[in-house]
This record gives C-alpha cells, sequence and structure tokens, in this order.
C-alpha cells in the first residue's frame, strides 16, 4: 500500500486549539500489514489518549488508552508520529503536516500536564513532616533573591532606557546633517532598531516583574495550605487525646460499676435490670425516655443528649442484660401493636438440611494494575476480567440475597400499626447490606436470559425468581411471592464506574414492596456502594448516600441516611440514621445503628425546640422511650474467611437443585468451576460462553439489519418470564413478572428456555 493510498482520507479536526483541557479530532493508526493504516477518531483529555472507531463508539466502546505522562513521543517524518509506553506504541499519521504539529503540541502540553499532575499525587500522598521553620526561611530567601534580581534588571532597564534616548538623540542629529542619501537611509534604519530594542527590553522587566507577582502569590498558597495542614495535624491530635481520656474513663467506669451495684443492695430495680434513682436524684422525666436532636436536613444529626442519671441508669441496664437479662428486642417490646409478634397459626415446617461448606477459596496471586490501568474510565460490566476477582455467585443470586433476613417483612405484615411496619421495612432495607461488609470481590455478570430461582416455600413461605432481561446496559428483574402476606419486586441497574483509586456501583431502580392485607405499597432505591484500595492497600467497603421510604397508600416516609466513613469523623462506622414520620410530617420513630450489624428503634413520646446547632439552625429535641432491637445480624459461619465471607444463605445458593430451568445460574459452568477451585478452567469457561454471547448478540444485529432494509418489524430480544409494563405508583416502565415459570417447573417442561450455557 502507498503512503499516498494510506493518507488520502480527510482528516480534519473538530477539537479545541491545543493547550485545552481536551483535543479531539481524526487521525490514521497503523493496525497491521493487511490493512494498512485505518481512521481512527482519538480524544486526548485527562493526559489520557483514547481512541475508537468512530465517534459514535465514545458513549460505549474504547479501543485503546495510552498514558502520556510514561508516554515517549517522536516524529519520524512530516505527518508521523510514534507514541511509546511500556509494551504498547502506536503508529500514527496525520493528513498534513500542519494537522501533525497541532497533535505533536497538543499531545507535549498534555504529557507536560500529566506529569505535573503525577508528581503533585506523589507530593500530597507523602508521608513527610510538615514545612519546618527552615523550609519557610528559604522560601522568603528565595522570594527576597527574585526582588534583588528584579531591581538589578529595573537599574539595566533604565540604563538602557537613558543610552537608548541619547542614541536616538545623537541619531536625530545625524539626520540633520547634510549626508549622502545612502547614508540617510542606514541612520533610519539603526534608529528603528534602537526603538525596537527599547520596547523589547521594557517586555522583558514587564516579563520579570509577573514572574516575581505570580511566585509571591503561589508563595502565600503554600503558607496557607501549611498552615492549613498543621491545624488539622492539631486537630487530630486533640482528638486522638480525647479518645485516650474517654477510653480511660470508661475503664475507671467498667471498674467500679460492680461496686455502685453491690453498694446499693435496697435500692428496688425494675423488671429490665435498671436501678431506681433515690428520691434526691428523682426527676420530672421518666426513667426509660431519652433525648435525641432532630433531623433538619438529613438523618445524619441525630445525638444523645441523655442525663448523667440516666446514662447511670442505661450502664446498669446494660449490665444486667449481660449477665443473663433478656435484651430489649421487638419481641417482648411494651409499646408495639400485639399484632406484630403474633404468631398463632404460623405452623414451623421441619427444614431441609442445606450445605454449610464450599470448598476453600485457592490462593492464587495476581497483578491487579497489569489488568486494571486499560480499564480507567470504562463501564465495569464490559470489561473482561479473569475469575480471580469474582465469587462464585452472579448478580442474580447477590440479588437474592437481599431476603436473608425475610423474617422482617414477615413481621411486618402481621403489624396493625403501618408506622410500626414501617420501621421493620426500614430495618429490611438496610439489612440487606449487611453481607457486603467483607464482600469487596465482584460476582458473575449473568448472561443475557440468565435465572436464578429460590424455592422456599416449605420452610419460609416463599418464592424467588430473577432473570437478566438485558445486557447493555446490564439489568435484572426479581419477583418474590410469600405465602405470609407480602410481595417484593424490583428491576436493578448496575452502572459501576472504575476511577483509579475506588469504584461506584450505583444501583439504579426502583424496589416495591407490598402487603395483601392491608395494600400498603413501599416503594424506595439503593444507596452507591464503594470499593476502596482498588490498585493499592486492603480492599474495603462502603455504603452511602440517602434512601427515602414512601408509603404510597397512607403518604407516611423513612428517611435513612447511611454515612460515609471519614478518618476524622467521630461517629461509628457504617453508621445509619432515620426518622419515620406521618403524612402531615411528624416523627413517631428515630432509627439507628449500623448497617453490618444492628438497628433500632426509638418510640418518640414529645418533642421541644432546643438551641441552635453549629449552623446556627435551631434544633427540635425529641422525647423518646429506650431505644428497642429491630434487626441485628446473624454470625457468620465458621470458616467464613476461607469461603469468600459467605453468610448461611449465600453458601446454599449454588447448592444443587432438582427441577430448576435450564437457565438458571447453579447449571452455569464456569462458576461452578470457580466454586469447586478449578480456576483456569474457570476462565476459559467464562471466555467461551461470552464468545457464544457475542456471537448470538451480532446474529440479532444482522437480523434486525435485515429487517430494516426490507421494512420489515424487528421484536428484538424479549425476556422470557418478564415483561415491561408502565408502574402505576411511579410512573416509571420497568419489567414486571408475567407468570408461568412455578407452573413450567411443576410440568418440568423447559423447552422454551434458550441454550445460553
Amino acid at each position: 500500500m502507498s503512503e499516498q493510498g494510506k493518507g488520502s482520507a480527510s482528516a480534519s479536526t473538530s477539537a479545541p486549539a491545543p493547550g485545552s483541557d481536551t483535543y479531539k479530532g481524526w487521525l490514521f493508526k497503523w493496525t497491521n500489514y493487511l490493512k494498512g493504516y485505518q481512521r481512527r477518531w482519538f480524544v486526548l483529555s485527562n493526559g489520557l489518549l483514547s481512541y475508537y472507531r468512530t465517534q459514535a463508539e465514545m458513549a460505549h466502546t474504547c479501543r485503546g488508552t495510552i498514558n502520556l505522562a510514561t508516554a515517549h513521543i517522536d516524529t519520524e517524518d512530516s505527518c508521523n508520529i510514534v507514541l511509546s509506553s511500556g509494551g504498547r506504541t502506536y503508529h500514527l499519521k496525520a493528513s498534513t503536516e500542519v494537522e501533525r504539529q497541532r497533535w505533536v503540541t497538543a499531545l507535549e502540553l498534555a504529557k507536560a500536564k500529566a506529569i505535573r499532575m503525577m508528581n503533585d499525587q506523589s507530593d500530597d500522598s507523602g508521608d513527610e513532616e510538615p514545612t519546618s521553620q527552615s523550609d519557610r526561611s528559604e522560601i522568603q530567601g528565595t522570594l527576597k533573591i527574585l526582588v534583588s534580581k528584579l531591581d538589578d534588571l529595573s537599574t539595566c532597564n533604565d540604563l538602557i532606557a537613558k543610552h537608548g534616548a541619547a542614541l536616538q538623540r545623537s541619531l536625530s542629529e545625524l539626520e540633520g546633517l547634510k549626508v549622502p542619501v545612502e547614508g540617510g537611509e542606514k541612520i533610519k534604519a539603526v534608529n528603528e532598531r534602537a526603538t525596537l530594542f527599547r520596547i523589547t527590553s521594557n517586555a522583558m522587566i514587564n516579563a520579570c516583574r509577573d514572574f516575581l507577582d505570580l511566585a509571591e502569590t503561589h508563595s502565600r498558597r503554600w503558607q496557607r495550605a501549611l498552615q492549613y495542614e498543621r491545624e488539622q495535624r492539631t486537630h487530630l491530635e486533640e482528638t486522638i487525646e480525647q479518645l485516650a481520656k474517654q477510653h480511660n474513663s470508661l475503664e475507671r467506669a467498667w471498674r467500679e460499676a460492680p461496686t455502685l451495684v453491690s453498694s446499693a443492695p435496697s435500692a428496688p430495680t425494675t423488671n429490665k435490670g435498671s436501678v431506681r434513682p433515690h428520691k434526691e436524684e428523682a426527676s420530672d422525666e421518666d426513667e426509660d425516655t431519652e433525648y435525641f436532636d432532630a433531623m433538619e436536613d438529613s438523618p445524619a444529626f441525630i445525638t444523645v443528649t441523655a442525663t448523667e442519671s440516666t446514662q447511670h441508669r442505661r450502664s446498669q441496664s446494660n449490665l444486667s442484660g449481660a449477665s443473663g437479662g433478656q435484651p430489649n428486642d421487638w419481641n417482648q417490646d411494651d409499646h408495639m401493636s400485639p399484632s406484630c409478634n403474633d404468631v398463632s397459626g404460623k405452623e414451623l415446617q421441619p427444614r431441609r438440611q442445606r450445605r454449610s461448606r464450599i470448598p476453600d477459596k485457592p490462593n492464587y496471586s495476581l497483578n491487579l494494575w497489569s489488568i486494571m490501568k486499560n480499564c480507567i474510565g470504562k463501564e465495569l460490566s464490559k470489561i473482561p476480567m479473569p475469575v480471580n476477582f469474582n465469587e462464585p455467585l452472579s448478580m442474580l443470586q447477590r440479588l437474592t440475597e437481599d431476603l436473608e433476613y425475610h423474617e422482617l417483612l414477615d413481621k411486618a405484615a402481621r403489624c396493625e400499626s403501618s408506622l410500626e411496619q414501617m420501621c421493620l421495612v426500614a430495618a429490611f432495607s438496610i439489612s440487606s447490606y449487611s453481607t457486603t461488609v467483607h464482600r469487596t470481590a465482584k460476582p458473575f455478570n449473568p448472561l443475557l436470559g440468565e435465572t436464578y430461582e429460590l424455592d422456599r416455600l416449605e420452610e419460609f413461605g416463599y418464592r424467588s425468581l430473577c432473570e437478566q432481561v438485558s445486557h447493555h446496559p446490564p439489568a435484572a428483574a426479581h419477583h418474590v411471592i410469600s405465602q405470609r402476606g407480602w410481595t417484593l419486586w424490583q428491576e436493578i441497574t448496575i452502572a459501576s464506574k472504575f476511577r483509579g483509586k475506588y469504584l461506584s456501583i450505583m444501583p439504579l431502580g426502583a424496589i416495591h414492596l407490598q402487603f395483601h392485607s392491608s395494600g400498603n405499597h413501599y416503594v424506595w432505591r439503593k444507596v452507591t456502594s464503594t470499593v476502596h484500595n482498588i490498585i493499592v492497600g486492603k480492599l474495603w467497603i462502603d455504603q452511602s448516600g440517602d434512601i427515602e421510604i414512601v408509603n404510597h397508600r397512607t403518604k407516611e416516609t423513612c428517611q435513612l441516611k447511611f454515612s460515609p466513613y471519614s478518618y476524622f469523623s467521630r461517629d461509628v462506622p457504617r453508621k445509619v440514621t432515620g426518622v419515620v414520620a406521618d403524612s402531615g410530617g411528624q416523627a413517631h420513630y428515630i432509627l439507628s445503628g449500623t448497617w453490618d450489624d444492628k438497628i433500632e428503634s426509638s418510640k418518640i413520646l414529645q418533642s421541644s425546640r432546643g438551641g441552635s446547632g453549629s449552623e446556627g439552625k435551631q434544633k427540635t429535641v425529641y422525647q423518646t422511650l429506650s431505644p428497642k432491637l429491630l434487626w441485628k445480624k446473624y454470625p457468620l459461619p465458621e470458616n467464613a474467611e476461607n469461603m469468600y465471607y459467605f453468610s448461611a444463605l449465600a453458601l446454599t445458593l449454588n447448592e444443587p437443585e432438582d427441577g430448576v430451568g435450564l437457565t438458571d445460574s447453579r447449571l452455569r459452568p464456569d462458576q461452578k468451576l470457580m466454586e469447586d477451585g478449578r480456576w483456569d478452567e474457570a476462565n476459559s469457561e467464562k471466555q467461551r460462553l461470552e464468545e457464544k454471547q457475542r456471537a448470538v448478540r451480532r446474529r440479532r444485529e444482522a437480523e434486525a439489519s435485515d429487517a430494516v432494509d426490507e421494512g420489515r418489524e424487528y421484536e428484538g430480544y424479549q425476556p422470557l418470564w418478564f415483561h415491561q409494563r408502565r408502574d402505576s405508583v411511579t410512573g416509571e416502565t420497568n419489567f414486571v413478572y408475567k407468570g408461568g415459570y412455578w407452573e413450567s417447573k411443576e410440568r418440568q417442561d423447559w423447552s422454551m428456555c434458550p441454550d445460553i450455557f
């Protein structure tokens, strides 16, 4: 192929001028000796050069990315550019020399900026001590030297101006003399050059002055940053010192507590084991009441303001409970309606013995950075990943794990009070995150048409079905019906972005829960999950954001806030707070706890206006009963750390079941091989399944194209057990269960199932 043929097409760019943050345009990229140079759309942004086959591909498929911070830029001839970084080399060609020069300029500027950013990040992430006094003196000394040099330049400028003016006067006098015409022209030319020299020297002085001003500005900025870091360090030291003092006082209180109990044997006790105060300690408040600050903008600011006597009674009650007293949970709650705890008529069925172990996770080492460095900015579901980063469960099974604490919904279905029911629904929504605290591995992306059933009808009274209804974007539909009075359904689309240091997972879609007897219809959405330390350090996961649960029949609401983890925060990690309010906005219950351990509820007795908060807002103080346990996490099975930190339910999700659909996740070969510890075979199977799915997608695209050419309508892929309907409550269109699965299972007729494995 001739060079002329390689560069014949247009490579015009619609990008801004080089030097801006983003530069885009067409270039020709060398592919191979058969195809030669091919026209590609290149995007230069944030120090990364990415390319696509077309501009439309920017929305979904990046063909390659090179980091300019470590790249070498070379020019072979008038139109060629060679980029090399590590083991990757791009041979590029522009249509003209001018176009090539624009790209080279943009690349060089982006490379310099990327190197500066990398150096700044490395400086910021260091553990060096703050700048000492000697360093500050050195900065001031440097500025003084710059000032003195600028004074020298100003002196030189004055001398140049003085001598230049004298020179011009002399030249003007020469022009007045009678000299030949040729000599006059020479003198005039010298005069013009002297004027240009004076203008240039003035410009140089102005540039030096601007540089000094810039240096002084940056010096002040550096000093402010240094002062801020010193204040932060001082604040941290004070916080640690305060924590140490509190720890010592708690230890002393714990050592003295048994003495306090034994020294007052005549004090009458309540039925919950707390000590009644003596007459001189009596107050107007009930001994079981506590006080909470109301929430202004969000449930993040609930603070206990119990009096000293209340704290004393609480410590006594806790000691009694620790030595065998009954815990204050909702099973013996004195402010809940009896119907919530009524189990009459519910005969317990004998439970089937299910497995409690899976093979231990193999200890395979893998270089994470070598795989992830080309994935920055891409949709996670489109990145081919080895099973080393997975756990042997699919996303459909992870979705089914939300039902681990289904008994909360069974209890809620028996509640006569919708506000009490709301508390249990809120606890259920929080409990779905309890299994994620150690589960940093990625579940398998389900294949299109893959299903998962969980039939616990005989044991717990419910049946669950999930189906992958879309592949790009990945979306799963879920439907659960319980004989104990409730139905749950949801369609969840997972949006995830790899940001270099952390991974954000954003579930999109609403969760619906309806109780059969009351008709109460609850709707809420999930919060964002973040996996930290993707490249360096130990992986850990956090949940953050707000959840609003709405009962669309009564218009009652529950506002939940998942507080993000902060090193400098004094709150407990993984904290969740919430308020349950009626349709008029009046608060009735306070919720508090952590999403990885337990949630408690406190009934509000009355409220009053309190003092101003840190932002000047007047807060409402709620007087409440003592908290009651709503939900507590089950302990993990023995040896869970070697079994992917699976819960007791998760360990059973891949257990073989008779009669399941042919598309069930239990039958997926790569997932089963991974669970058995045969990871190399699992990787091969995973690639085979993904290629098979891609071939089916290409066939569908070809059929759609043929239908368009022939003027026919093409229906496209339709899920087997779910169909799209408009929700009457939210107005959104989503996939809901259309029926037929459990009937097909009873008949053992799976002839309609596609061959996806």
